[in-house]
Order: C-alpha cells, then sequence, then structure tokens
C-alpha cells in the first residue's frame, strides 16, 4: 500500500511512500486487540481503594455483654461489622490491575490496529512536523489544513517533540504521541491518524522481530 505524504500545510508533496505489509496489510487479529485494550484499560487503573476491616478499626475488643441470657442476639465488640461504623466484611484492599501481555500479542494488536485503519483510509502521512514555539493555535491550523479538525486525531511523531506535543495537549480531541509510546488503544480510539514521515522508519525498526517471526511463521 503507498500514501502520498503531505506538508505541513496540508498540499501534497507528490512523493509517496510504500507502507510495510507485515504492520499496516495483515489479517486484523480481534482478540489481540481486545486483550491489548483491556490491558491499557486496567493499566489506568490506580488501585488504591481501602476499606478498614474489623482488626482495623479503632475501638474497644470488650464483648459487649454475656453469650447467653439477655435474651438479645450474641455479639462480640464494638467494631462488629453488622454495627454502624464497624469494621467492612472482606473490604477493597490495595491492588495492582495490570495485565500480563506477551510482546507479539502487542505487536499483533498494533499491527491489527494499524492495519483496519489503513484499510478504511483514516491514515494519512505528513512531513515531519516542527514549530519553532509551543502554540495552540498553530496546531489547531496544521489539524485544518489536513482536514483532520472532526473527531478524534492521533498524531504519531518520529521523536518526542516537546513544542508540538505542548501545541496539542490543550485539545480535548487530539494526542500526539511518538512512534515508540504508540498503543493500540490510542489508534482504535482515533478516528484520523496523522504519521510523521520519519515515524514510518521507526514502526519498521519496532517490528523488524514480528516480520521475521511472520514469514517463518
Amino acid at each position: 500500500m503507498k500514501l502520498q505524504v503531505h506538508s505541513a500545510a496540508g498540499a501534497g508533496t507528490g512523493r509517496e511512500i510504500d507502507l510495510p505489509e507485515h504492520i499496516f496489510g495483515i489479517e486484523p487479529n480481534e482478540h489481540a486487540v481486545y486483550l491489548a485494550v483491556k490491558a491499557y484499560l486496567a493499566a489506568q487503573r490506580q488501585g488504591t481503594h481501602k476499606a478498614k476491616e474489623r482488626g482495623e478499626i479503632a475501638g474497644s475488643t470488650k464483648k459487649l455483654h454475656r453469650q447467653k441470657g439477655t435474651g438479645g442476639s450474641r455479639k462480640g465488640d464494638i467494631k462488629n461489622p453488622l454495627f454502624r461504623s464497624g469494621g467492612r466484611v472482606f473490604g477493597p484492599r490495595p491492588r495492582t490491575y495490570g495485565i500480563k501481555l506477551n510482546k507479539r500479542v502487542k505487536m499483533t494488536a498494533r499491527a491489527s490496529a494499524l492495519s483496519v485503519k489503513a484499510a478504511s483510509g483514516s491514515i494519512k502521512l505528513v512531513e515531519n512536523l516542527q514549530f519553532d514555539a509551543p502554540k495552540t493555535k498553530d496546531f489547531v491550523n496544521f489539524l485544518s489544513s489536513m482536514e483532520a479538525n472532526q473527531g478524534k486525531v492521533l498524531l504519531i511523531t518520529a521523536e518526542h517533540d516537546q513544542n508540538v506535543y505542548r501545541s496539542g495537549r490543550n485539545l480535548p480531541n487530539s494526542s500526539v504521541v511518538s512512534a515508540d509510546s504508540v498503543n493500540t488503544y490510542e489508534l482504535m480510539r482515533a478516528g484520523t491518524i496523522l504519521i510523521a514521515e520519519g515515524a514510518i522508519d521507526k514502526l519498521k525498526e519496532q517490528f523488524a522481530t514480528f516480520e521475521t517471526s511472520t514469514t517463518n511463521g
């Protein structure tokens, strides 16, 4: 698959880049995409929830009254979970929600997401973008020139550029990530994906082992 490279002003440069088939043209693996998205969303959870159980509540441990002969139910101390302000039974504790995925599953998911977007015509190539200073207005003009100001937009740069990142971070429907940190969730979430020309080479480096394993498999 070949795509034309656009300038930052949205005009065609007359140059085309051949997108690697093992990244942008594979048969999508829906289950791998599901696992990658699930793992990403699980990793966003802080897991800092905590409720005090019976042994952690401040209070007396004295038995409230004798076991039998009072006509009432049997009770322990004031920290009984049945009482108001008592300890909670099997309450939540701090934990990690992270899900471990094999490297090949992650790469398959990313390649599947990129292939889906490429097949739907949602990917556009652009020359490497550079700003002299972080200005949101310049980034908005760039998106408008690329006809990508509707819906969610993901810009993939070759390297992390602070000016470009800070120019687009205030826009609610746009994200800027470098090629080495892009993930399946952001790819699937975006309606339009703008890929910098230099990011293609970075993606090829990342998927070099994936291409070999796919060929051998």
